[in-house]
Parts: C-alpha cells; sequence; structure tokens
C-alpha cells in the first residue's frame, strides 16, 4: 500500500529561498529595469559640465580654503603635496568603480543603487539608510563653516549681530542657535525645490565664481613664492604626510554625491562616467597648486590653522585680498552643502521608490519633477542639526558612512564583473580588482583610526535601520511584491 508525504504548505510571511537567499534579503535590484523606471520621474537636464559643478561643488570646499593649511602645519608641512597625492590617488580608485556603474546604472540613488543592484537588498538598505544620516551630518557641519565666516565678513563691514544667534549652546557666551547656519540650510531647501534646471544653474553660478576667486588667489600668491619655506619638505617624515593623507582624503570625494543624481543628466550613461574622472582631475591640479602657493608664501611653522590661506596672503603684503578670501570659502563651502543635500535627497527618493521607505516620499512635485516631500524633511533636519550642535559633533556623524559606501561600491564592482559579465557597461574600471581594492584597502585603514564613539554613534544608527528593515522595507519592497506568487502579494504599497 502506497503512502502519500502530504506536500508541505509555504509560509507566505517568508520567501520561497529561505530569508538569507536571493529571494530574501539578498534579493537584487533588476539592473535592465533600471532606464525604463525613470520614465516620468525625475527630470533629465543636466548636461556634462553642469554635472562636473556639481561634482566640484563638493570636491572644491574647505579642503582648499582651511585642510591644505591645517595639514601642513599640524601633520606633514610642505609634505602635505604628496598628502594630497595619496588621497586623491586613493579617491581616484573610488571614483573609477563609481564611473563604471554611474555608466551602468544611470540611476538616483548612488551607492545605494549600485550595492542593491549588485550585493543584494539589505547591504543595499544598509548603505542607503546609512548614507541619509551621513550626507544630512555633512549639510549641517558645512554650513556652521559657512556661518563662522559670515560672522567674520559681517563684522568686516560694521555688523554686529547678537550672541544668542551666533552658536550653538555650549560654543561660546550667550550662544543660543546658530540662527545663520539654521537658514542657510533651509534656503539650499528653498533652492532644490525650484526645480532640477534651476538648481543646477545656481550651483553652476556659484562654482565659477568659487573657482574664479580660487584661481585669483593662486596666481596672486604665486609671485611671493620663496623657494626656502619649502624646506625641509618632510619635517615630520614620510609618515607624517601618510598621516595627514588620512585627514585631507575627506576633502576630495564629492563626486559620490553628483552621482546620485544619476537619473536628472541627459545622456547619464556617456556623461555621468566622465564627469565623475573630469571633476576629480580638476579638484586634483587645484588642490596640488593651493599647497604649492600657500607653502611657498609662508613657512609651514607660522601658518595660522584658523585662516591659513588670509595667514599666508597677510604674510607676503597681500591682506587685502583677506575678504575675497572669506567671501570664495562662503562661496566655495556652501556649493558644498548644496551637492550634499541634492544626494540624500535623492538617496531618500529612491529608497521610496523601492518600497523600502514609505512610497509617500517617492512622489515628485507635480510641476517641478523634484521631490520635495523630501527635501523639505532633510533641510529641516539639517537645519536642526546645525542650528544646535557644535561643528566637532555634527561631524562626528559623518565619514564613517561615506568610507562604507566606497568600500561596498568597490566590491559590487568586482562582484558585479563576475555574475553579470556581458553587461553592456559605458564606462570599465581599468585593473579590476587591483584598482577595487586600492579603494577597499584605504578605506578600511580610514576606518581602523576612527574614533570609538564614531562606531558606537554608526552602531546605534544602524540597529536603528534595521529594525525599520525588518518592521516595514522587507516586507514593502516592491521586489519582494513583484517577486511572491500573487496569492501572497500584499496589495497596494502606496
Amino acid at each position: 500500500m502506497s503512502r502519500t508525504t502530504p506536500e508541505r504548505q509555504h509560509d507566505p510571511a517568508l520567501p520561497v529561498g529561505g530569508l538569507f537567499s536571493r529571494a530574501g534579503v539578498f534579493r537584487l535590484k533588476p539592473v535592465d529595469s533600471s532606464e525604463e523606471e525613470t520614465r516620468g520621474g525625475l527630470r533629465r537636464t543636466m548636461g556634462l559640465w553642469q554635472l562636473v559643478a556639481l561634482s566640484l561643488g563638493g570636491l572644491v570646499g574647505a579642503g582648499v580654503f582651511s585642510l591644505a593649511g591645517v595639514v601642513a602645519h599640524q601633520d606633514a608641512g610642505p609634505g602635505v603635496m604628496i598628502s594630497f597625492l595619496i588621497a586623491i590617488t586613493a579617491s581616484g580608485a573610488a571614483a573609477l568603480c563609481y564611473a563604471e556603474f554611474a555608466g551602468t546604472i544611470p540611476k538616483a540613488g548612488s551607492a545605494y543603487t549600485y550595492s542593491y543592484a549588485a550585493l543584494g537588498e539589505i547591504v543595499g538598505w544598509a548603505i542607503g539608510w546609512d548614507l541619509l544620516l551621513e550626507y544630512t551630518a555633512i549639510v549641517a557641519v558645512v554650513a556652521i563653516a559657512v556661518s563662522g565666516y559670515l560672522s567674520y565678513i559681517l563684522e568686516r563691514v560694521g555688523i554686529d549681530l547678537p550672541n544668542w544667534m551666533l552658536g550653538a549652546p555650549g560654543t561660546g557666551s550667550g550662544h543660543r542657535v546658530d540662527l545663520l547656519a539654521a537658514l542657510l540650510c533651509l534656503l539650499l531647501a528653498f533652492v532644490l525645490s525650484r526645480g532640477t534646471k534651476e538648481s543646477a544653474r545656481f550651483e553652476t553660478v556659484l562654482v565659477v565664481v568659487k573657482m574664479a576667486i580660487v584661481a585669483l588667489v593662486i596666481v596672486a600668491g604665486a609671485f611671493h613664492i620663496s623657494a626656502g619655506n619649502y624646506h625641509p619638505f618632510l619635517p615630520f617624515g614620510i609618515g607624517g604626510a601618510f598621516t595627514g593623507a588620512a585627514t585631507t582624503f575627506f576633502a576630495v570625494y564629492g563626486y559620490d554625491a553628483m552621482s546620485a543624481a544619476a537619473e536628472e543628466s541627459a545622456e547619464a550613461k556617456k556623461v555621468l562616467p566622465k564627469a565623475i574622472v573630469v571633476s576629480l582631475g580638476i579638484a586634483a591640479v587645484i588642490y596640488l597648486l593651493v599647497c604649492v602657493v600657500l607653502l611657498g608664501m609662508q613657512n609651514y611653522r607660522d601658518i595660522d590653522v584658523k585662516s591659513p590661506f588670509s595667514s599666508a596672503l597677510s604674510s607676503v603684503g597681500l591682506g587685502g585680498l583677506g575678504m575675497v578670501v572669506a567671501v570664495g570659502a562662503v562661496i566655495g563651502i556652501t556649493t558644498s552643502a548644496f551637492a550634499n543635500m541634492l544626494a540624500v535627497s535623492r538617496v531618500w527618493f529612491s529608497m521610496s521608490r523601492d518600497g523600502l521607505l514609505p512610497r509617500y516620499f517617492a512622489e515628485n512635485h507635480p510641476r517641478r519633477q523634484v521631490p520635495t516631500r523630501v527635501i523639505w524633511p532633510v533641510g529641516i533636519g539639517s537645519a536642526v542639526i546645525a542650528g544646535l550642535l557644535p561643528i566637532r559633533e555634527a561631524a562626528d556623524l559623518t565619514n564613517i558612512g561615506i568610507l562604507m559606501a566606497f568600500i561596498v561600491v568597490a566590491v559590487a564592482v568586482v562582484v558585479m564583473r563576475r555574475t553579470k559579465p556581458d553587461l553592456p557597461r559605458a564606462f570599465r574600471t581599468p585593473l579590476v580588482p587591483l584598482v577595487p581594492a586600492v579603494g577597499v584597502a584605504f578605506s578600511v585603514w580610514l576606518i581602523g583610526n576612527l574614533d570609538w564613539v564614531t562606531w558606537v554613534r554608526f552602531a546605534v544608527w544602524m540597529a536603528l535601520g534595521l529594525i525599520v528593515y525588518a518592521l516595514f522595507g522587507f516586507r514593502n519592497s516592491v521586489e519582494n511584491v513583484e517577486n511572491q506568487p500573487p496569492e501572497h502579494q500584499q496589495g497596494d504599497l502606496a
């Protein structure tokens, strides 16, 4: 007598292949759906040079006006040139990986989208969730720095502001809120909400003015270079140059924010890789020229770390350019805040469109075709951080997430080459896996040097993110709904 084994029923709460499978948390975002999804979404208006300007907005900022002098004075001396060369090389390795993905998956979201398509949903979620905090904190940090320069300019023209609005609580006598920093965040949100074409034009104009001011300072200072100031070239040894590279690295990664705007660029597959490579090349030349001129005008021992370029210009009788430098710093650092606010709004928009966050935030403004439902919460959140936290505490919220994104993107390039070797690629990272390995190694080294408080904050934020993913993202993911049998789908996610 035959015995029939009863068929085991599938639990609709679990994916068919198991939780930790390609049907579970490691399901992939289909690459071939990328172009189709962008139709009717964000408006494609940015060309090559607008993308380059957006990238330079993030790349050329505080590094020019303060970081080069700080690293020279404290860590590397004239060897800061080597520091920037090392940092640019490491950043270039990551940039080439971003360029390959930008030419393959021209979608909003940057590292979030790339890792989702190559490594799986849970990895994409982790990077996306992390970048939401990182980019928002960067906007706040930059706004605080701009506020300081604005206060300096206003004082020089005879405008004295009340102490209560000049800084976060605990940063000075009578300080209650950094009002200028908070207002800048809200202003940037307003500009972004006006539409991609208008905001890109705003950013491009600021970048052109910034570059003109940097060029003026470099040319003016070049006539006052003294070769004796370059000796000794490595007063802290080659180790000092490597230490300086760890600091300067954070000045040369702005292209990742530009890649988040992939869906707003015309002919994205062609122009995005070019924009990444061109912008990093321009930034590399600028940083090296800045180092040559700055260290040639003034001995590294005498540089004022609070205002390196101003002190160097004053030392050669060009103190009158101090106001020009301050204006350039305001413009230059503002463009960095703009690029990062655009990036975080597009990452949030992309995660919402994929169902990992509420689909409410994936709705564009009907006329301007920008995600205003995301832009304003980002603007308000960054304004609160900028207004109420000291710059050091706000800065501690950054760094680790960007480095994690670099590692994941570099690994994803290698994985995608193996899993999808025939995928059309408008740009191919050279010397794979060597180039990605350089980017990973440098990022791991930098992460290892971060303090324990940064790790604790990162762990708390990621733990919160995993809870959100488990309770909402996993079940509401578009890929989950599309891959489940019809009787197990959960209906309208909107």
